[in-house]
């Protein structure tokens, strides 16, 4: 039997002032030991009500009364009240909702479900806050910049460079500010497609598209040089945005490009650039993961807003609860150990895997990798302190733990959580990996694309676009994004 317990925590994230309703299933009385004995319960807020609203075939279902301080709320769930980490819970709207109410579209099932509501001021999502010329460039420079970045290519037209500022949402749902980058060329009289590029990944706050041109930023520069209007988000933690970086986390990554492209569609509506109505979705290493996440985002909760013309996702890892961390646990050593210290870090900052970061990690990393993990160091920096097989940063224990319990640990719930097979595409996508990617492993392509055809899914390819060379993740960059903007302008209008 299901039965209600109302528990409040106020706690503070980014913007959001949050408010924890939970529904547990099991005996009281060994519920609320564990839950003191793991420090969970504290003082209340003033919190209303959590009821059952029934469970049938279609599993719980919550409604709770609304709270004074907040008008938006999200629901999370795990499956064991002491081990796991809060995960999203299945909805069939976008986050967060603006009901005091819910059901749970999975089917009913025998094992424990347990819930929990965050109350969060009600962001606007997509409101454009400021707006900053950064440069405008001929389109001579921005062949020139092409050039210098590997790209073999002449431009018709120049650039107009913008920073928007933007509202968006922070993994619980609650407001907070995000950058990117809006490129246009000048002049163009005709409506323009609308790409959205997501970059690889960044430990530097300020190296981002919209703070520095000599990066990933070219390529929203060729976009433009060839007639389309391009976005590049920040992404949350980045740039202006507060706030540490969830990095590889699907759904902000997703929610920080939708609200970008509604913030870039009313500075253009607002400017006289017309918009053509055609959408493209790219991105490589994190920001294929990024693409695939919000081509998800918008075929799920967003078909009335957004329509994908196509969407190349390239050298990302859509596979972390597989692959990924078969690779991790593996003795290989990586040529850049870094990505996992800060996957580890932003897991940690989003989930809660462990009581803190450096309680995960054995000595001497504990004192001396956090510091690194602050957006001011390089990678090159984080690399020089990392062992080359990157698991070994870990306690001994967090190791057995995490080798031993495949279904409950609360980082393998996380990773979980973050991968990207769980849908069906039905926009054209095309994959984009090179096989010999030893950062990250092509078989997360592999996997992901035999996923979805299983799935049904009927526009899905996987291309390794020199598959004679042995390309890394970095040399592999540019020959991906070639093919995938060729692929691109053969279906612009």
């Amino acid at each position: 039997m299901l039965k209600p317990i109302q528990d409040s925590i106020k706690k503070a994230r980014g913007c959001a002032r949050t408010a924890r309703l939970r529904l547990f299933t099991g005996t009281l009385a060994a519920l609320l030991a564990n839950l003191a004995s793991s420090g969970v319960c504290s003082a209340a807020v003033g919190l209303q009500g959590l009821q059952m609203s029934g469970a049938g075939t279609n599993g719980a279902g919550l409604i709770w009364s609304s709270l004074s301080s907040t008008n938006a709320y999200t629901v999370q769930t795990r499956d064991s009240v002491t081990e796991g980490v809060w995960v999203p819970a299945p909805s069939t709207q976008p986050w967060p909702i603006a009901e005091t109410n819910w059901s749970d579209p999975r089917p009913a099932s025998n094992q424990s479900r347990f819930y929990r509501v965050l109350g969060v001021t009600a962001p606007q999502r997509g409101r454009l806050l400021k707006v900053t010329l950064q440069t405008t460039l001929t389109a001579a420079q921005v062949t020139f910049y092409l050039s210098q970045a590997g790209y073999q290519t002449t431009v018709a037209y120049g650039a107009v460079v913008r920073k928007l500022d933007y509202e968006t949402v922070n993994p619980d749902g609650g407001k907070i500010l995000a950058s990117g980058l809006l490129v246009v060329p000048p002049g163009l009289a005709k409506a323009l497609p609308l790409v959205c590029y997501q970059h690889g990944t960044i430990v530097q706050t300020n190296q981002v598209p919209s703070s520095t041109l000599y990066g990933e930023a070219i390529v929203g520069l060729g976009y433009a040089g060839t007639g389309y209007a391009a976005v590049l988000p920040d992404y949350l933690g980045l740039g202006d945005s507060p706030a540490y970086h969830p990095y590889v986390h699907a759904r902000t990554e997703a929610t920080a490009a939708i609200d970008l492209l509604r913030a870039a569609r009313t500075w253009c509506a607002t400017n006289s650039i017309a918009l053509n109505g055609q959408l493209f979705l790219l991105g490589y290493s994190q920001g294929g993961h990024a693409a695939m996440s919000l081509h998800r985002e918008i075929e799920t909760f967003h078909t009335n807003e957004f329509t994908i013309t196509a969407s190349a996702p390239m050298a990302g890892p859509y596979d972390l609860s597989g692959a990924t961390t078969a690779d991790f646990l593996s003795t290989r050593v990586m040529p850049n150990p870094y990505y996992f210290a800060f996957l580890l870090k932003a897991y940690q900052t989003v989930y809660q895997v462990s009581s803190s970061f450096s309680n995960l990690l054995q000595a001497p990393y504990a004192t001396t990798v956090p510091p690194l993990m602050d957006g001011g160091h390089t990678s090159a920096q984080i690399n020089a302190a990392l062992p080359s097989v990157p698991f070994q940063i870990l306690k001994p224990d967090q190791i057995a733990a995490f080798r031993t319990n495949v279904v409950g640990h609360p980082l393998r719930a996380a990773l979980r959580d973050n991968d990207l097979f769980d849908w069906t595409p039905h926009a054209p996508m095309r994959l984009y990996h090179c096989h010999a990617d030893q950062d990250v492993l092509a078989l997360n392509s592999t996997n992901a694309v035999n996923r979805f055809w299983a799935r049904g899914a009927t526009q899905i390819q996987l291309i390794d676009p020199a598959p004679a060379i042995n390309y890394g993740h970095s040399d592999g960059a540019v020959p991906c994004l070639s093919l995938g903007k060729t692929w691109f302008d053969s279906l612009k209008k």
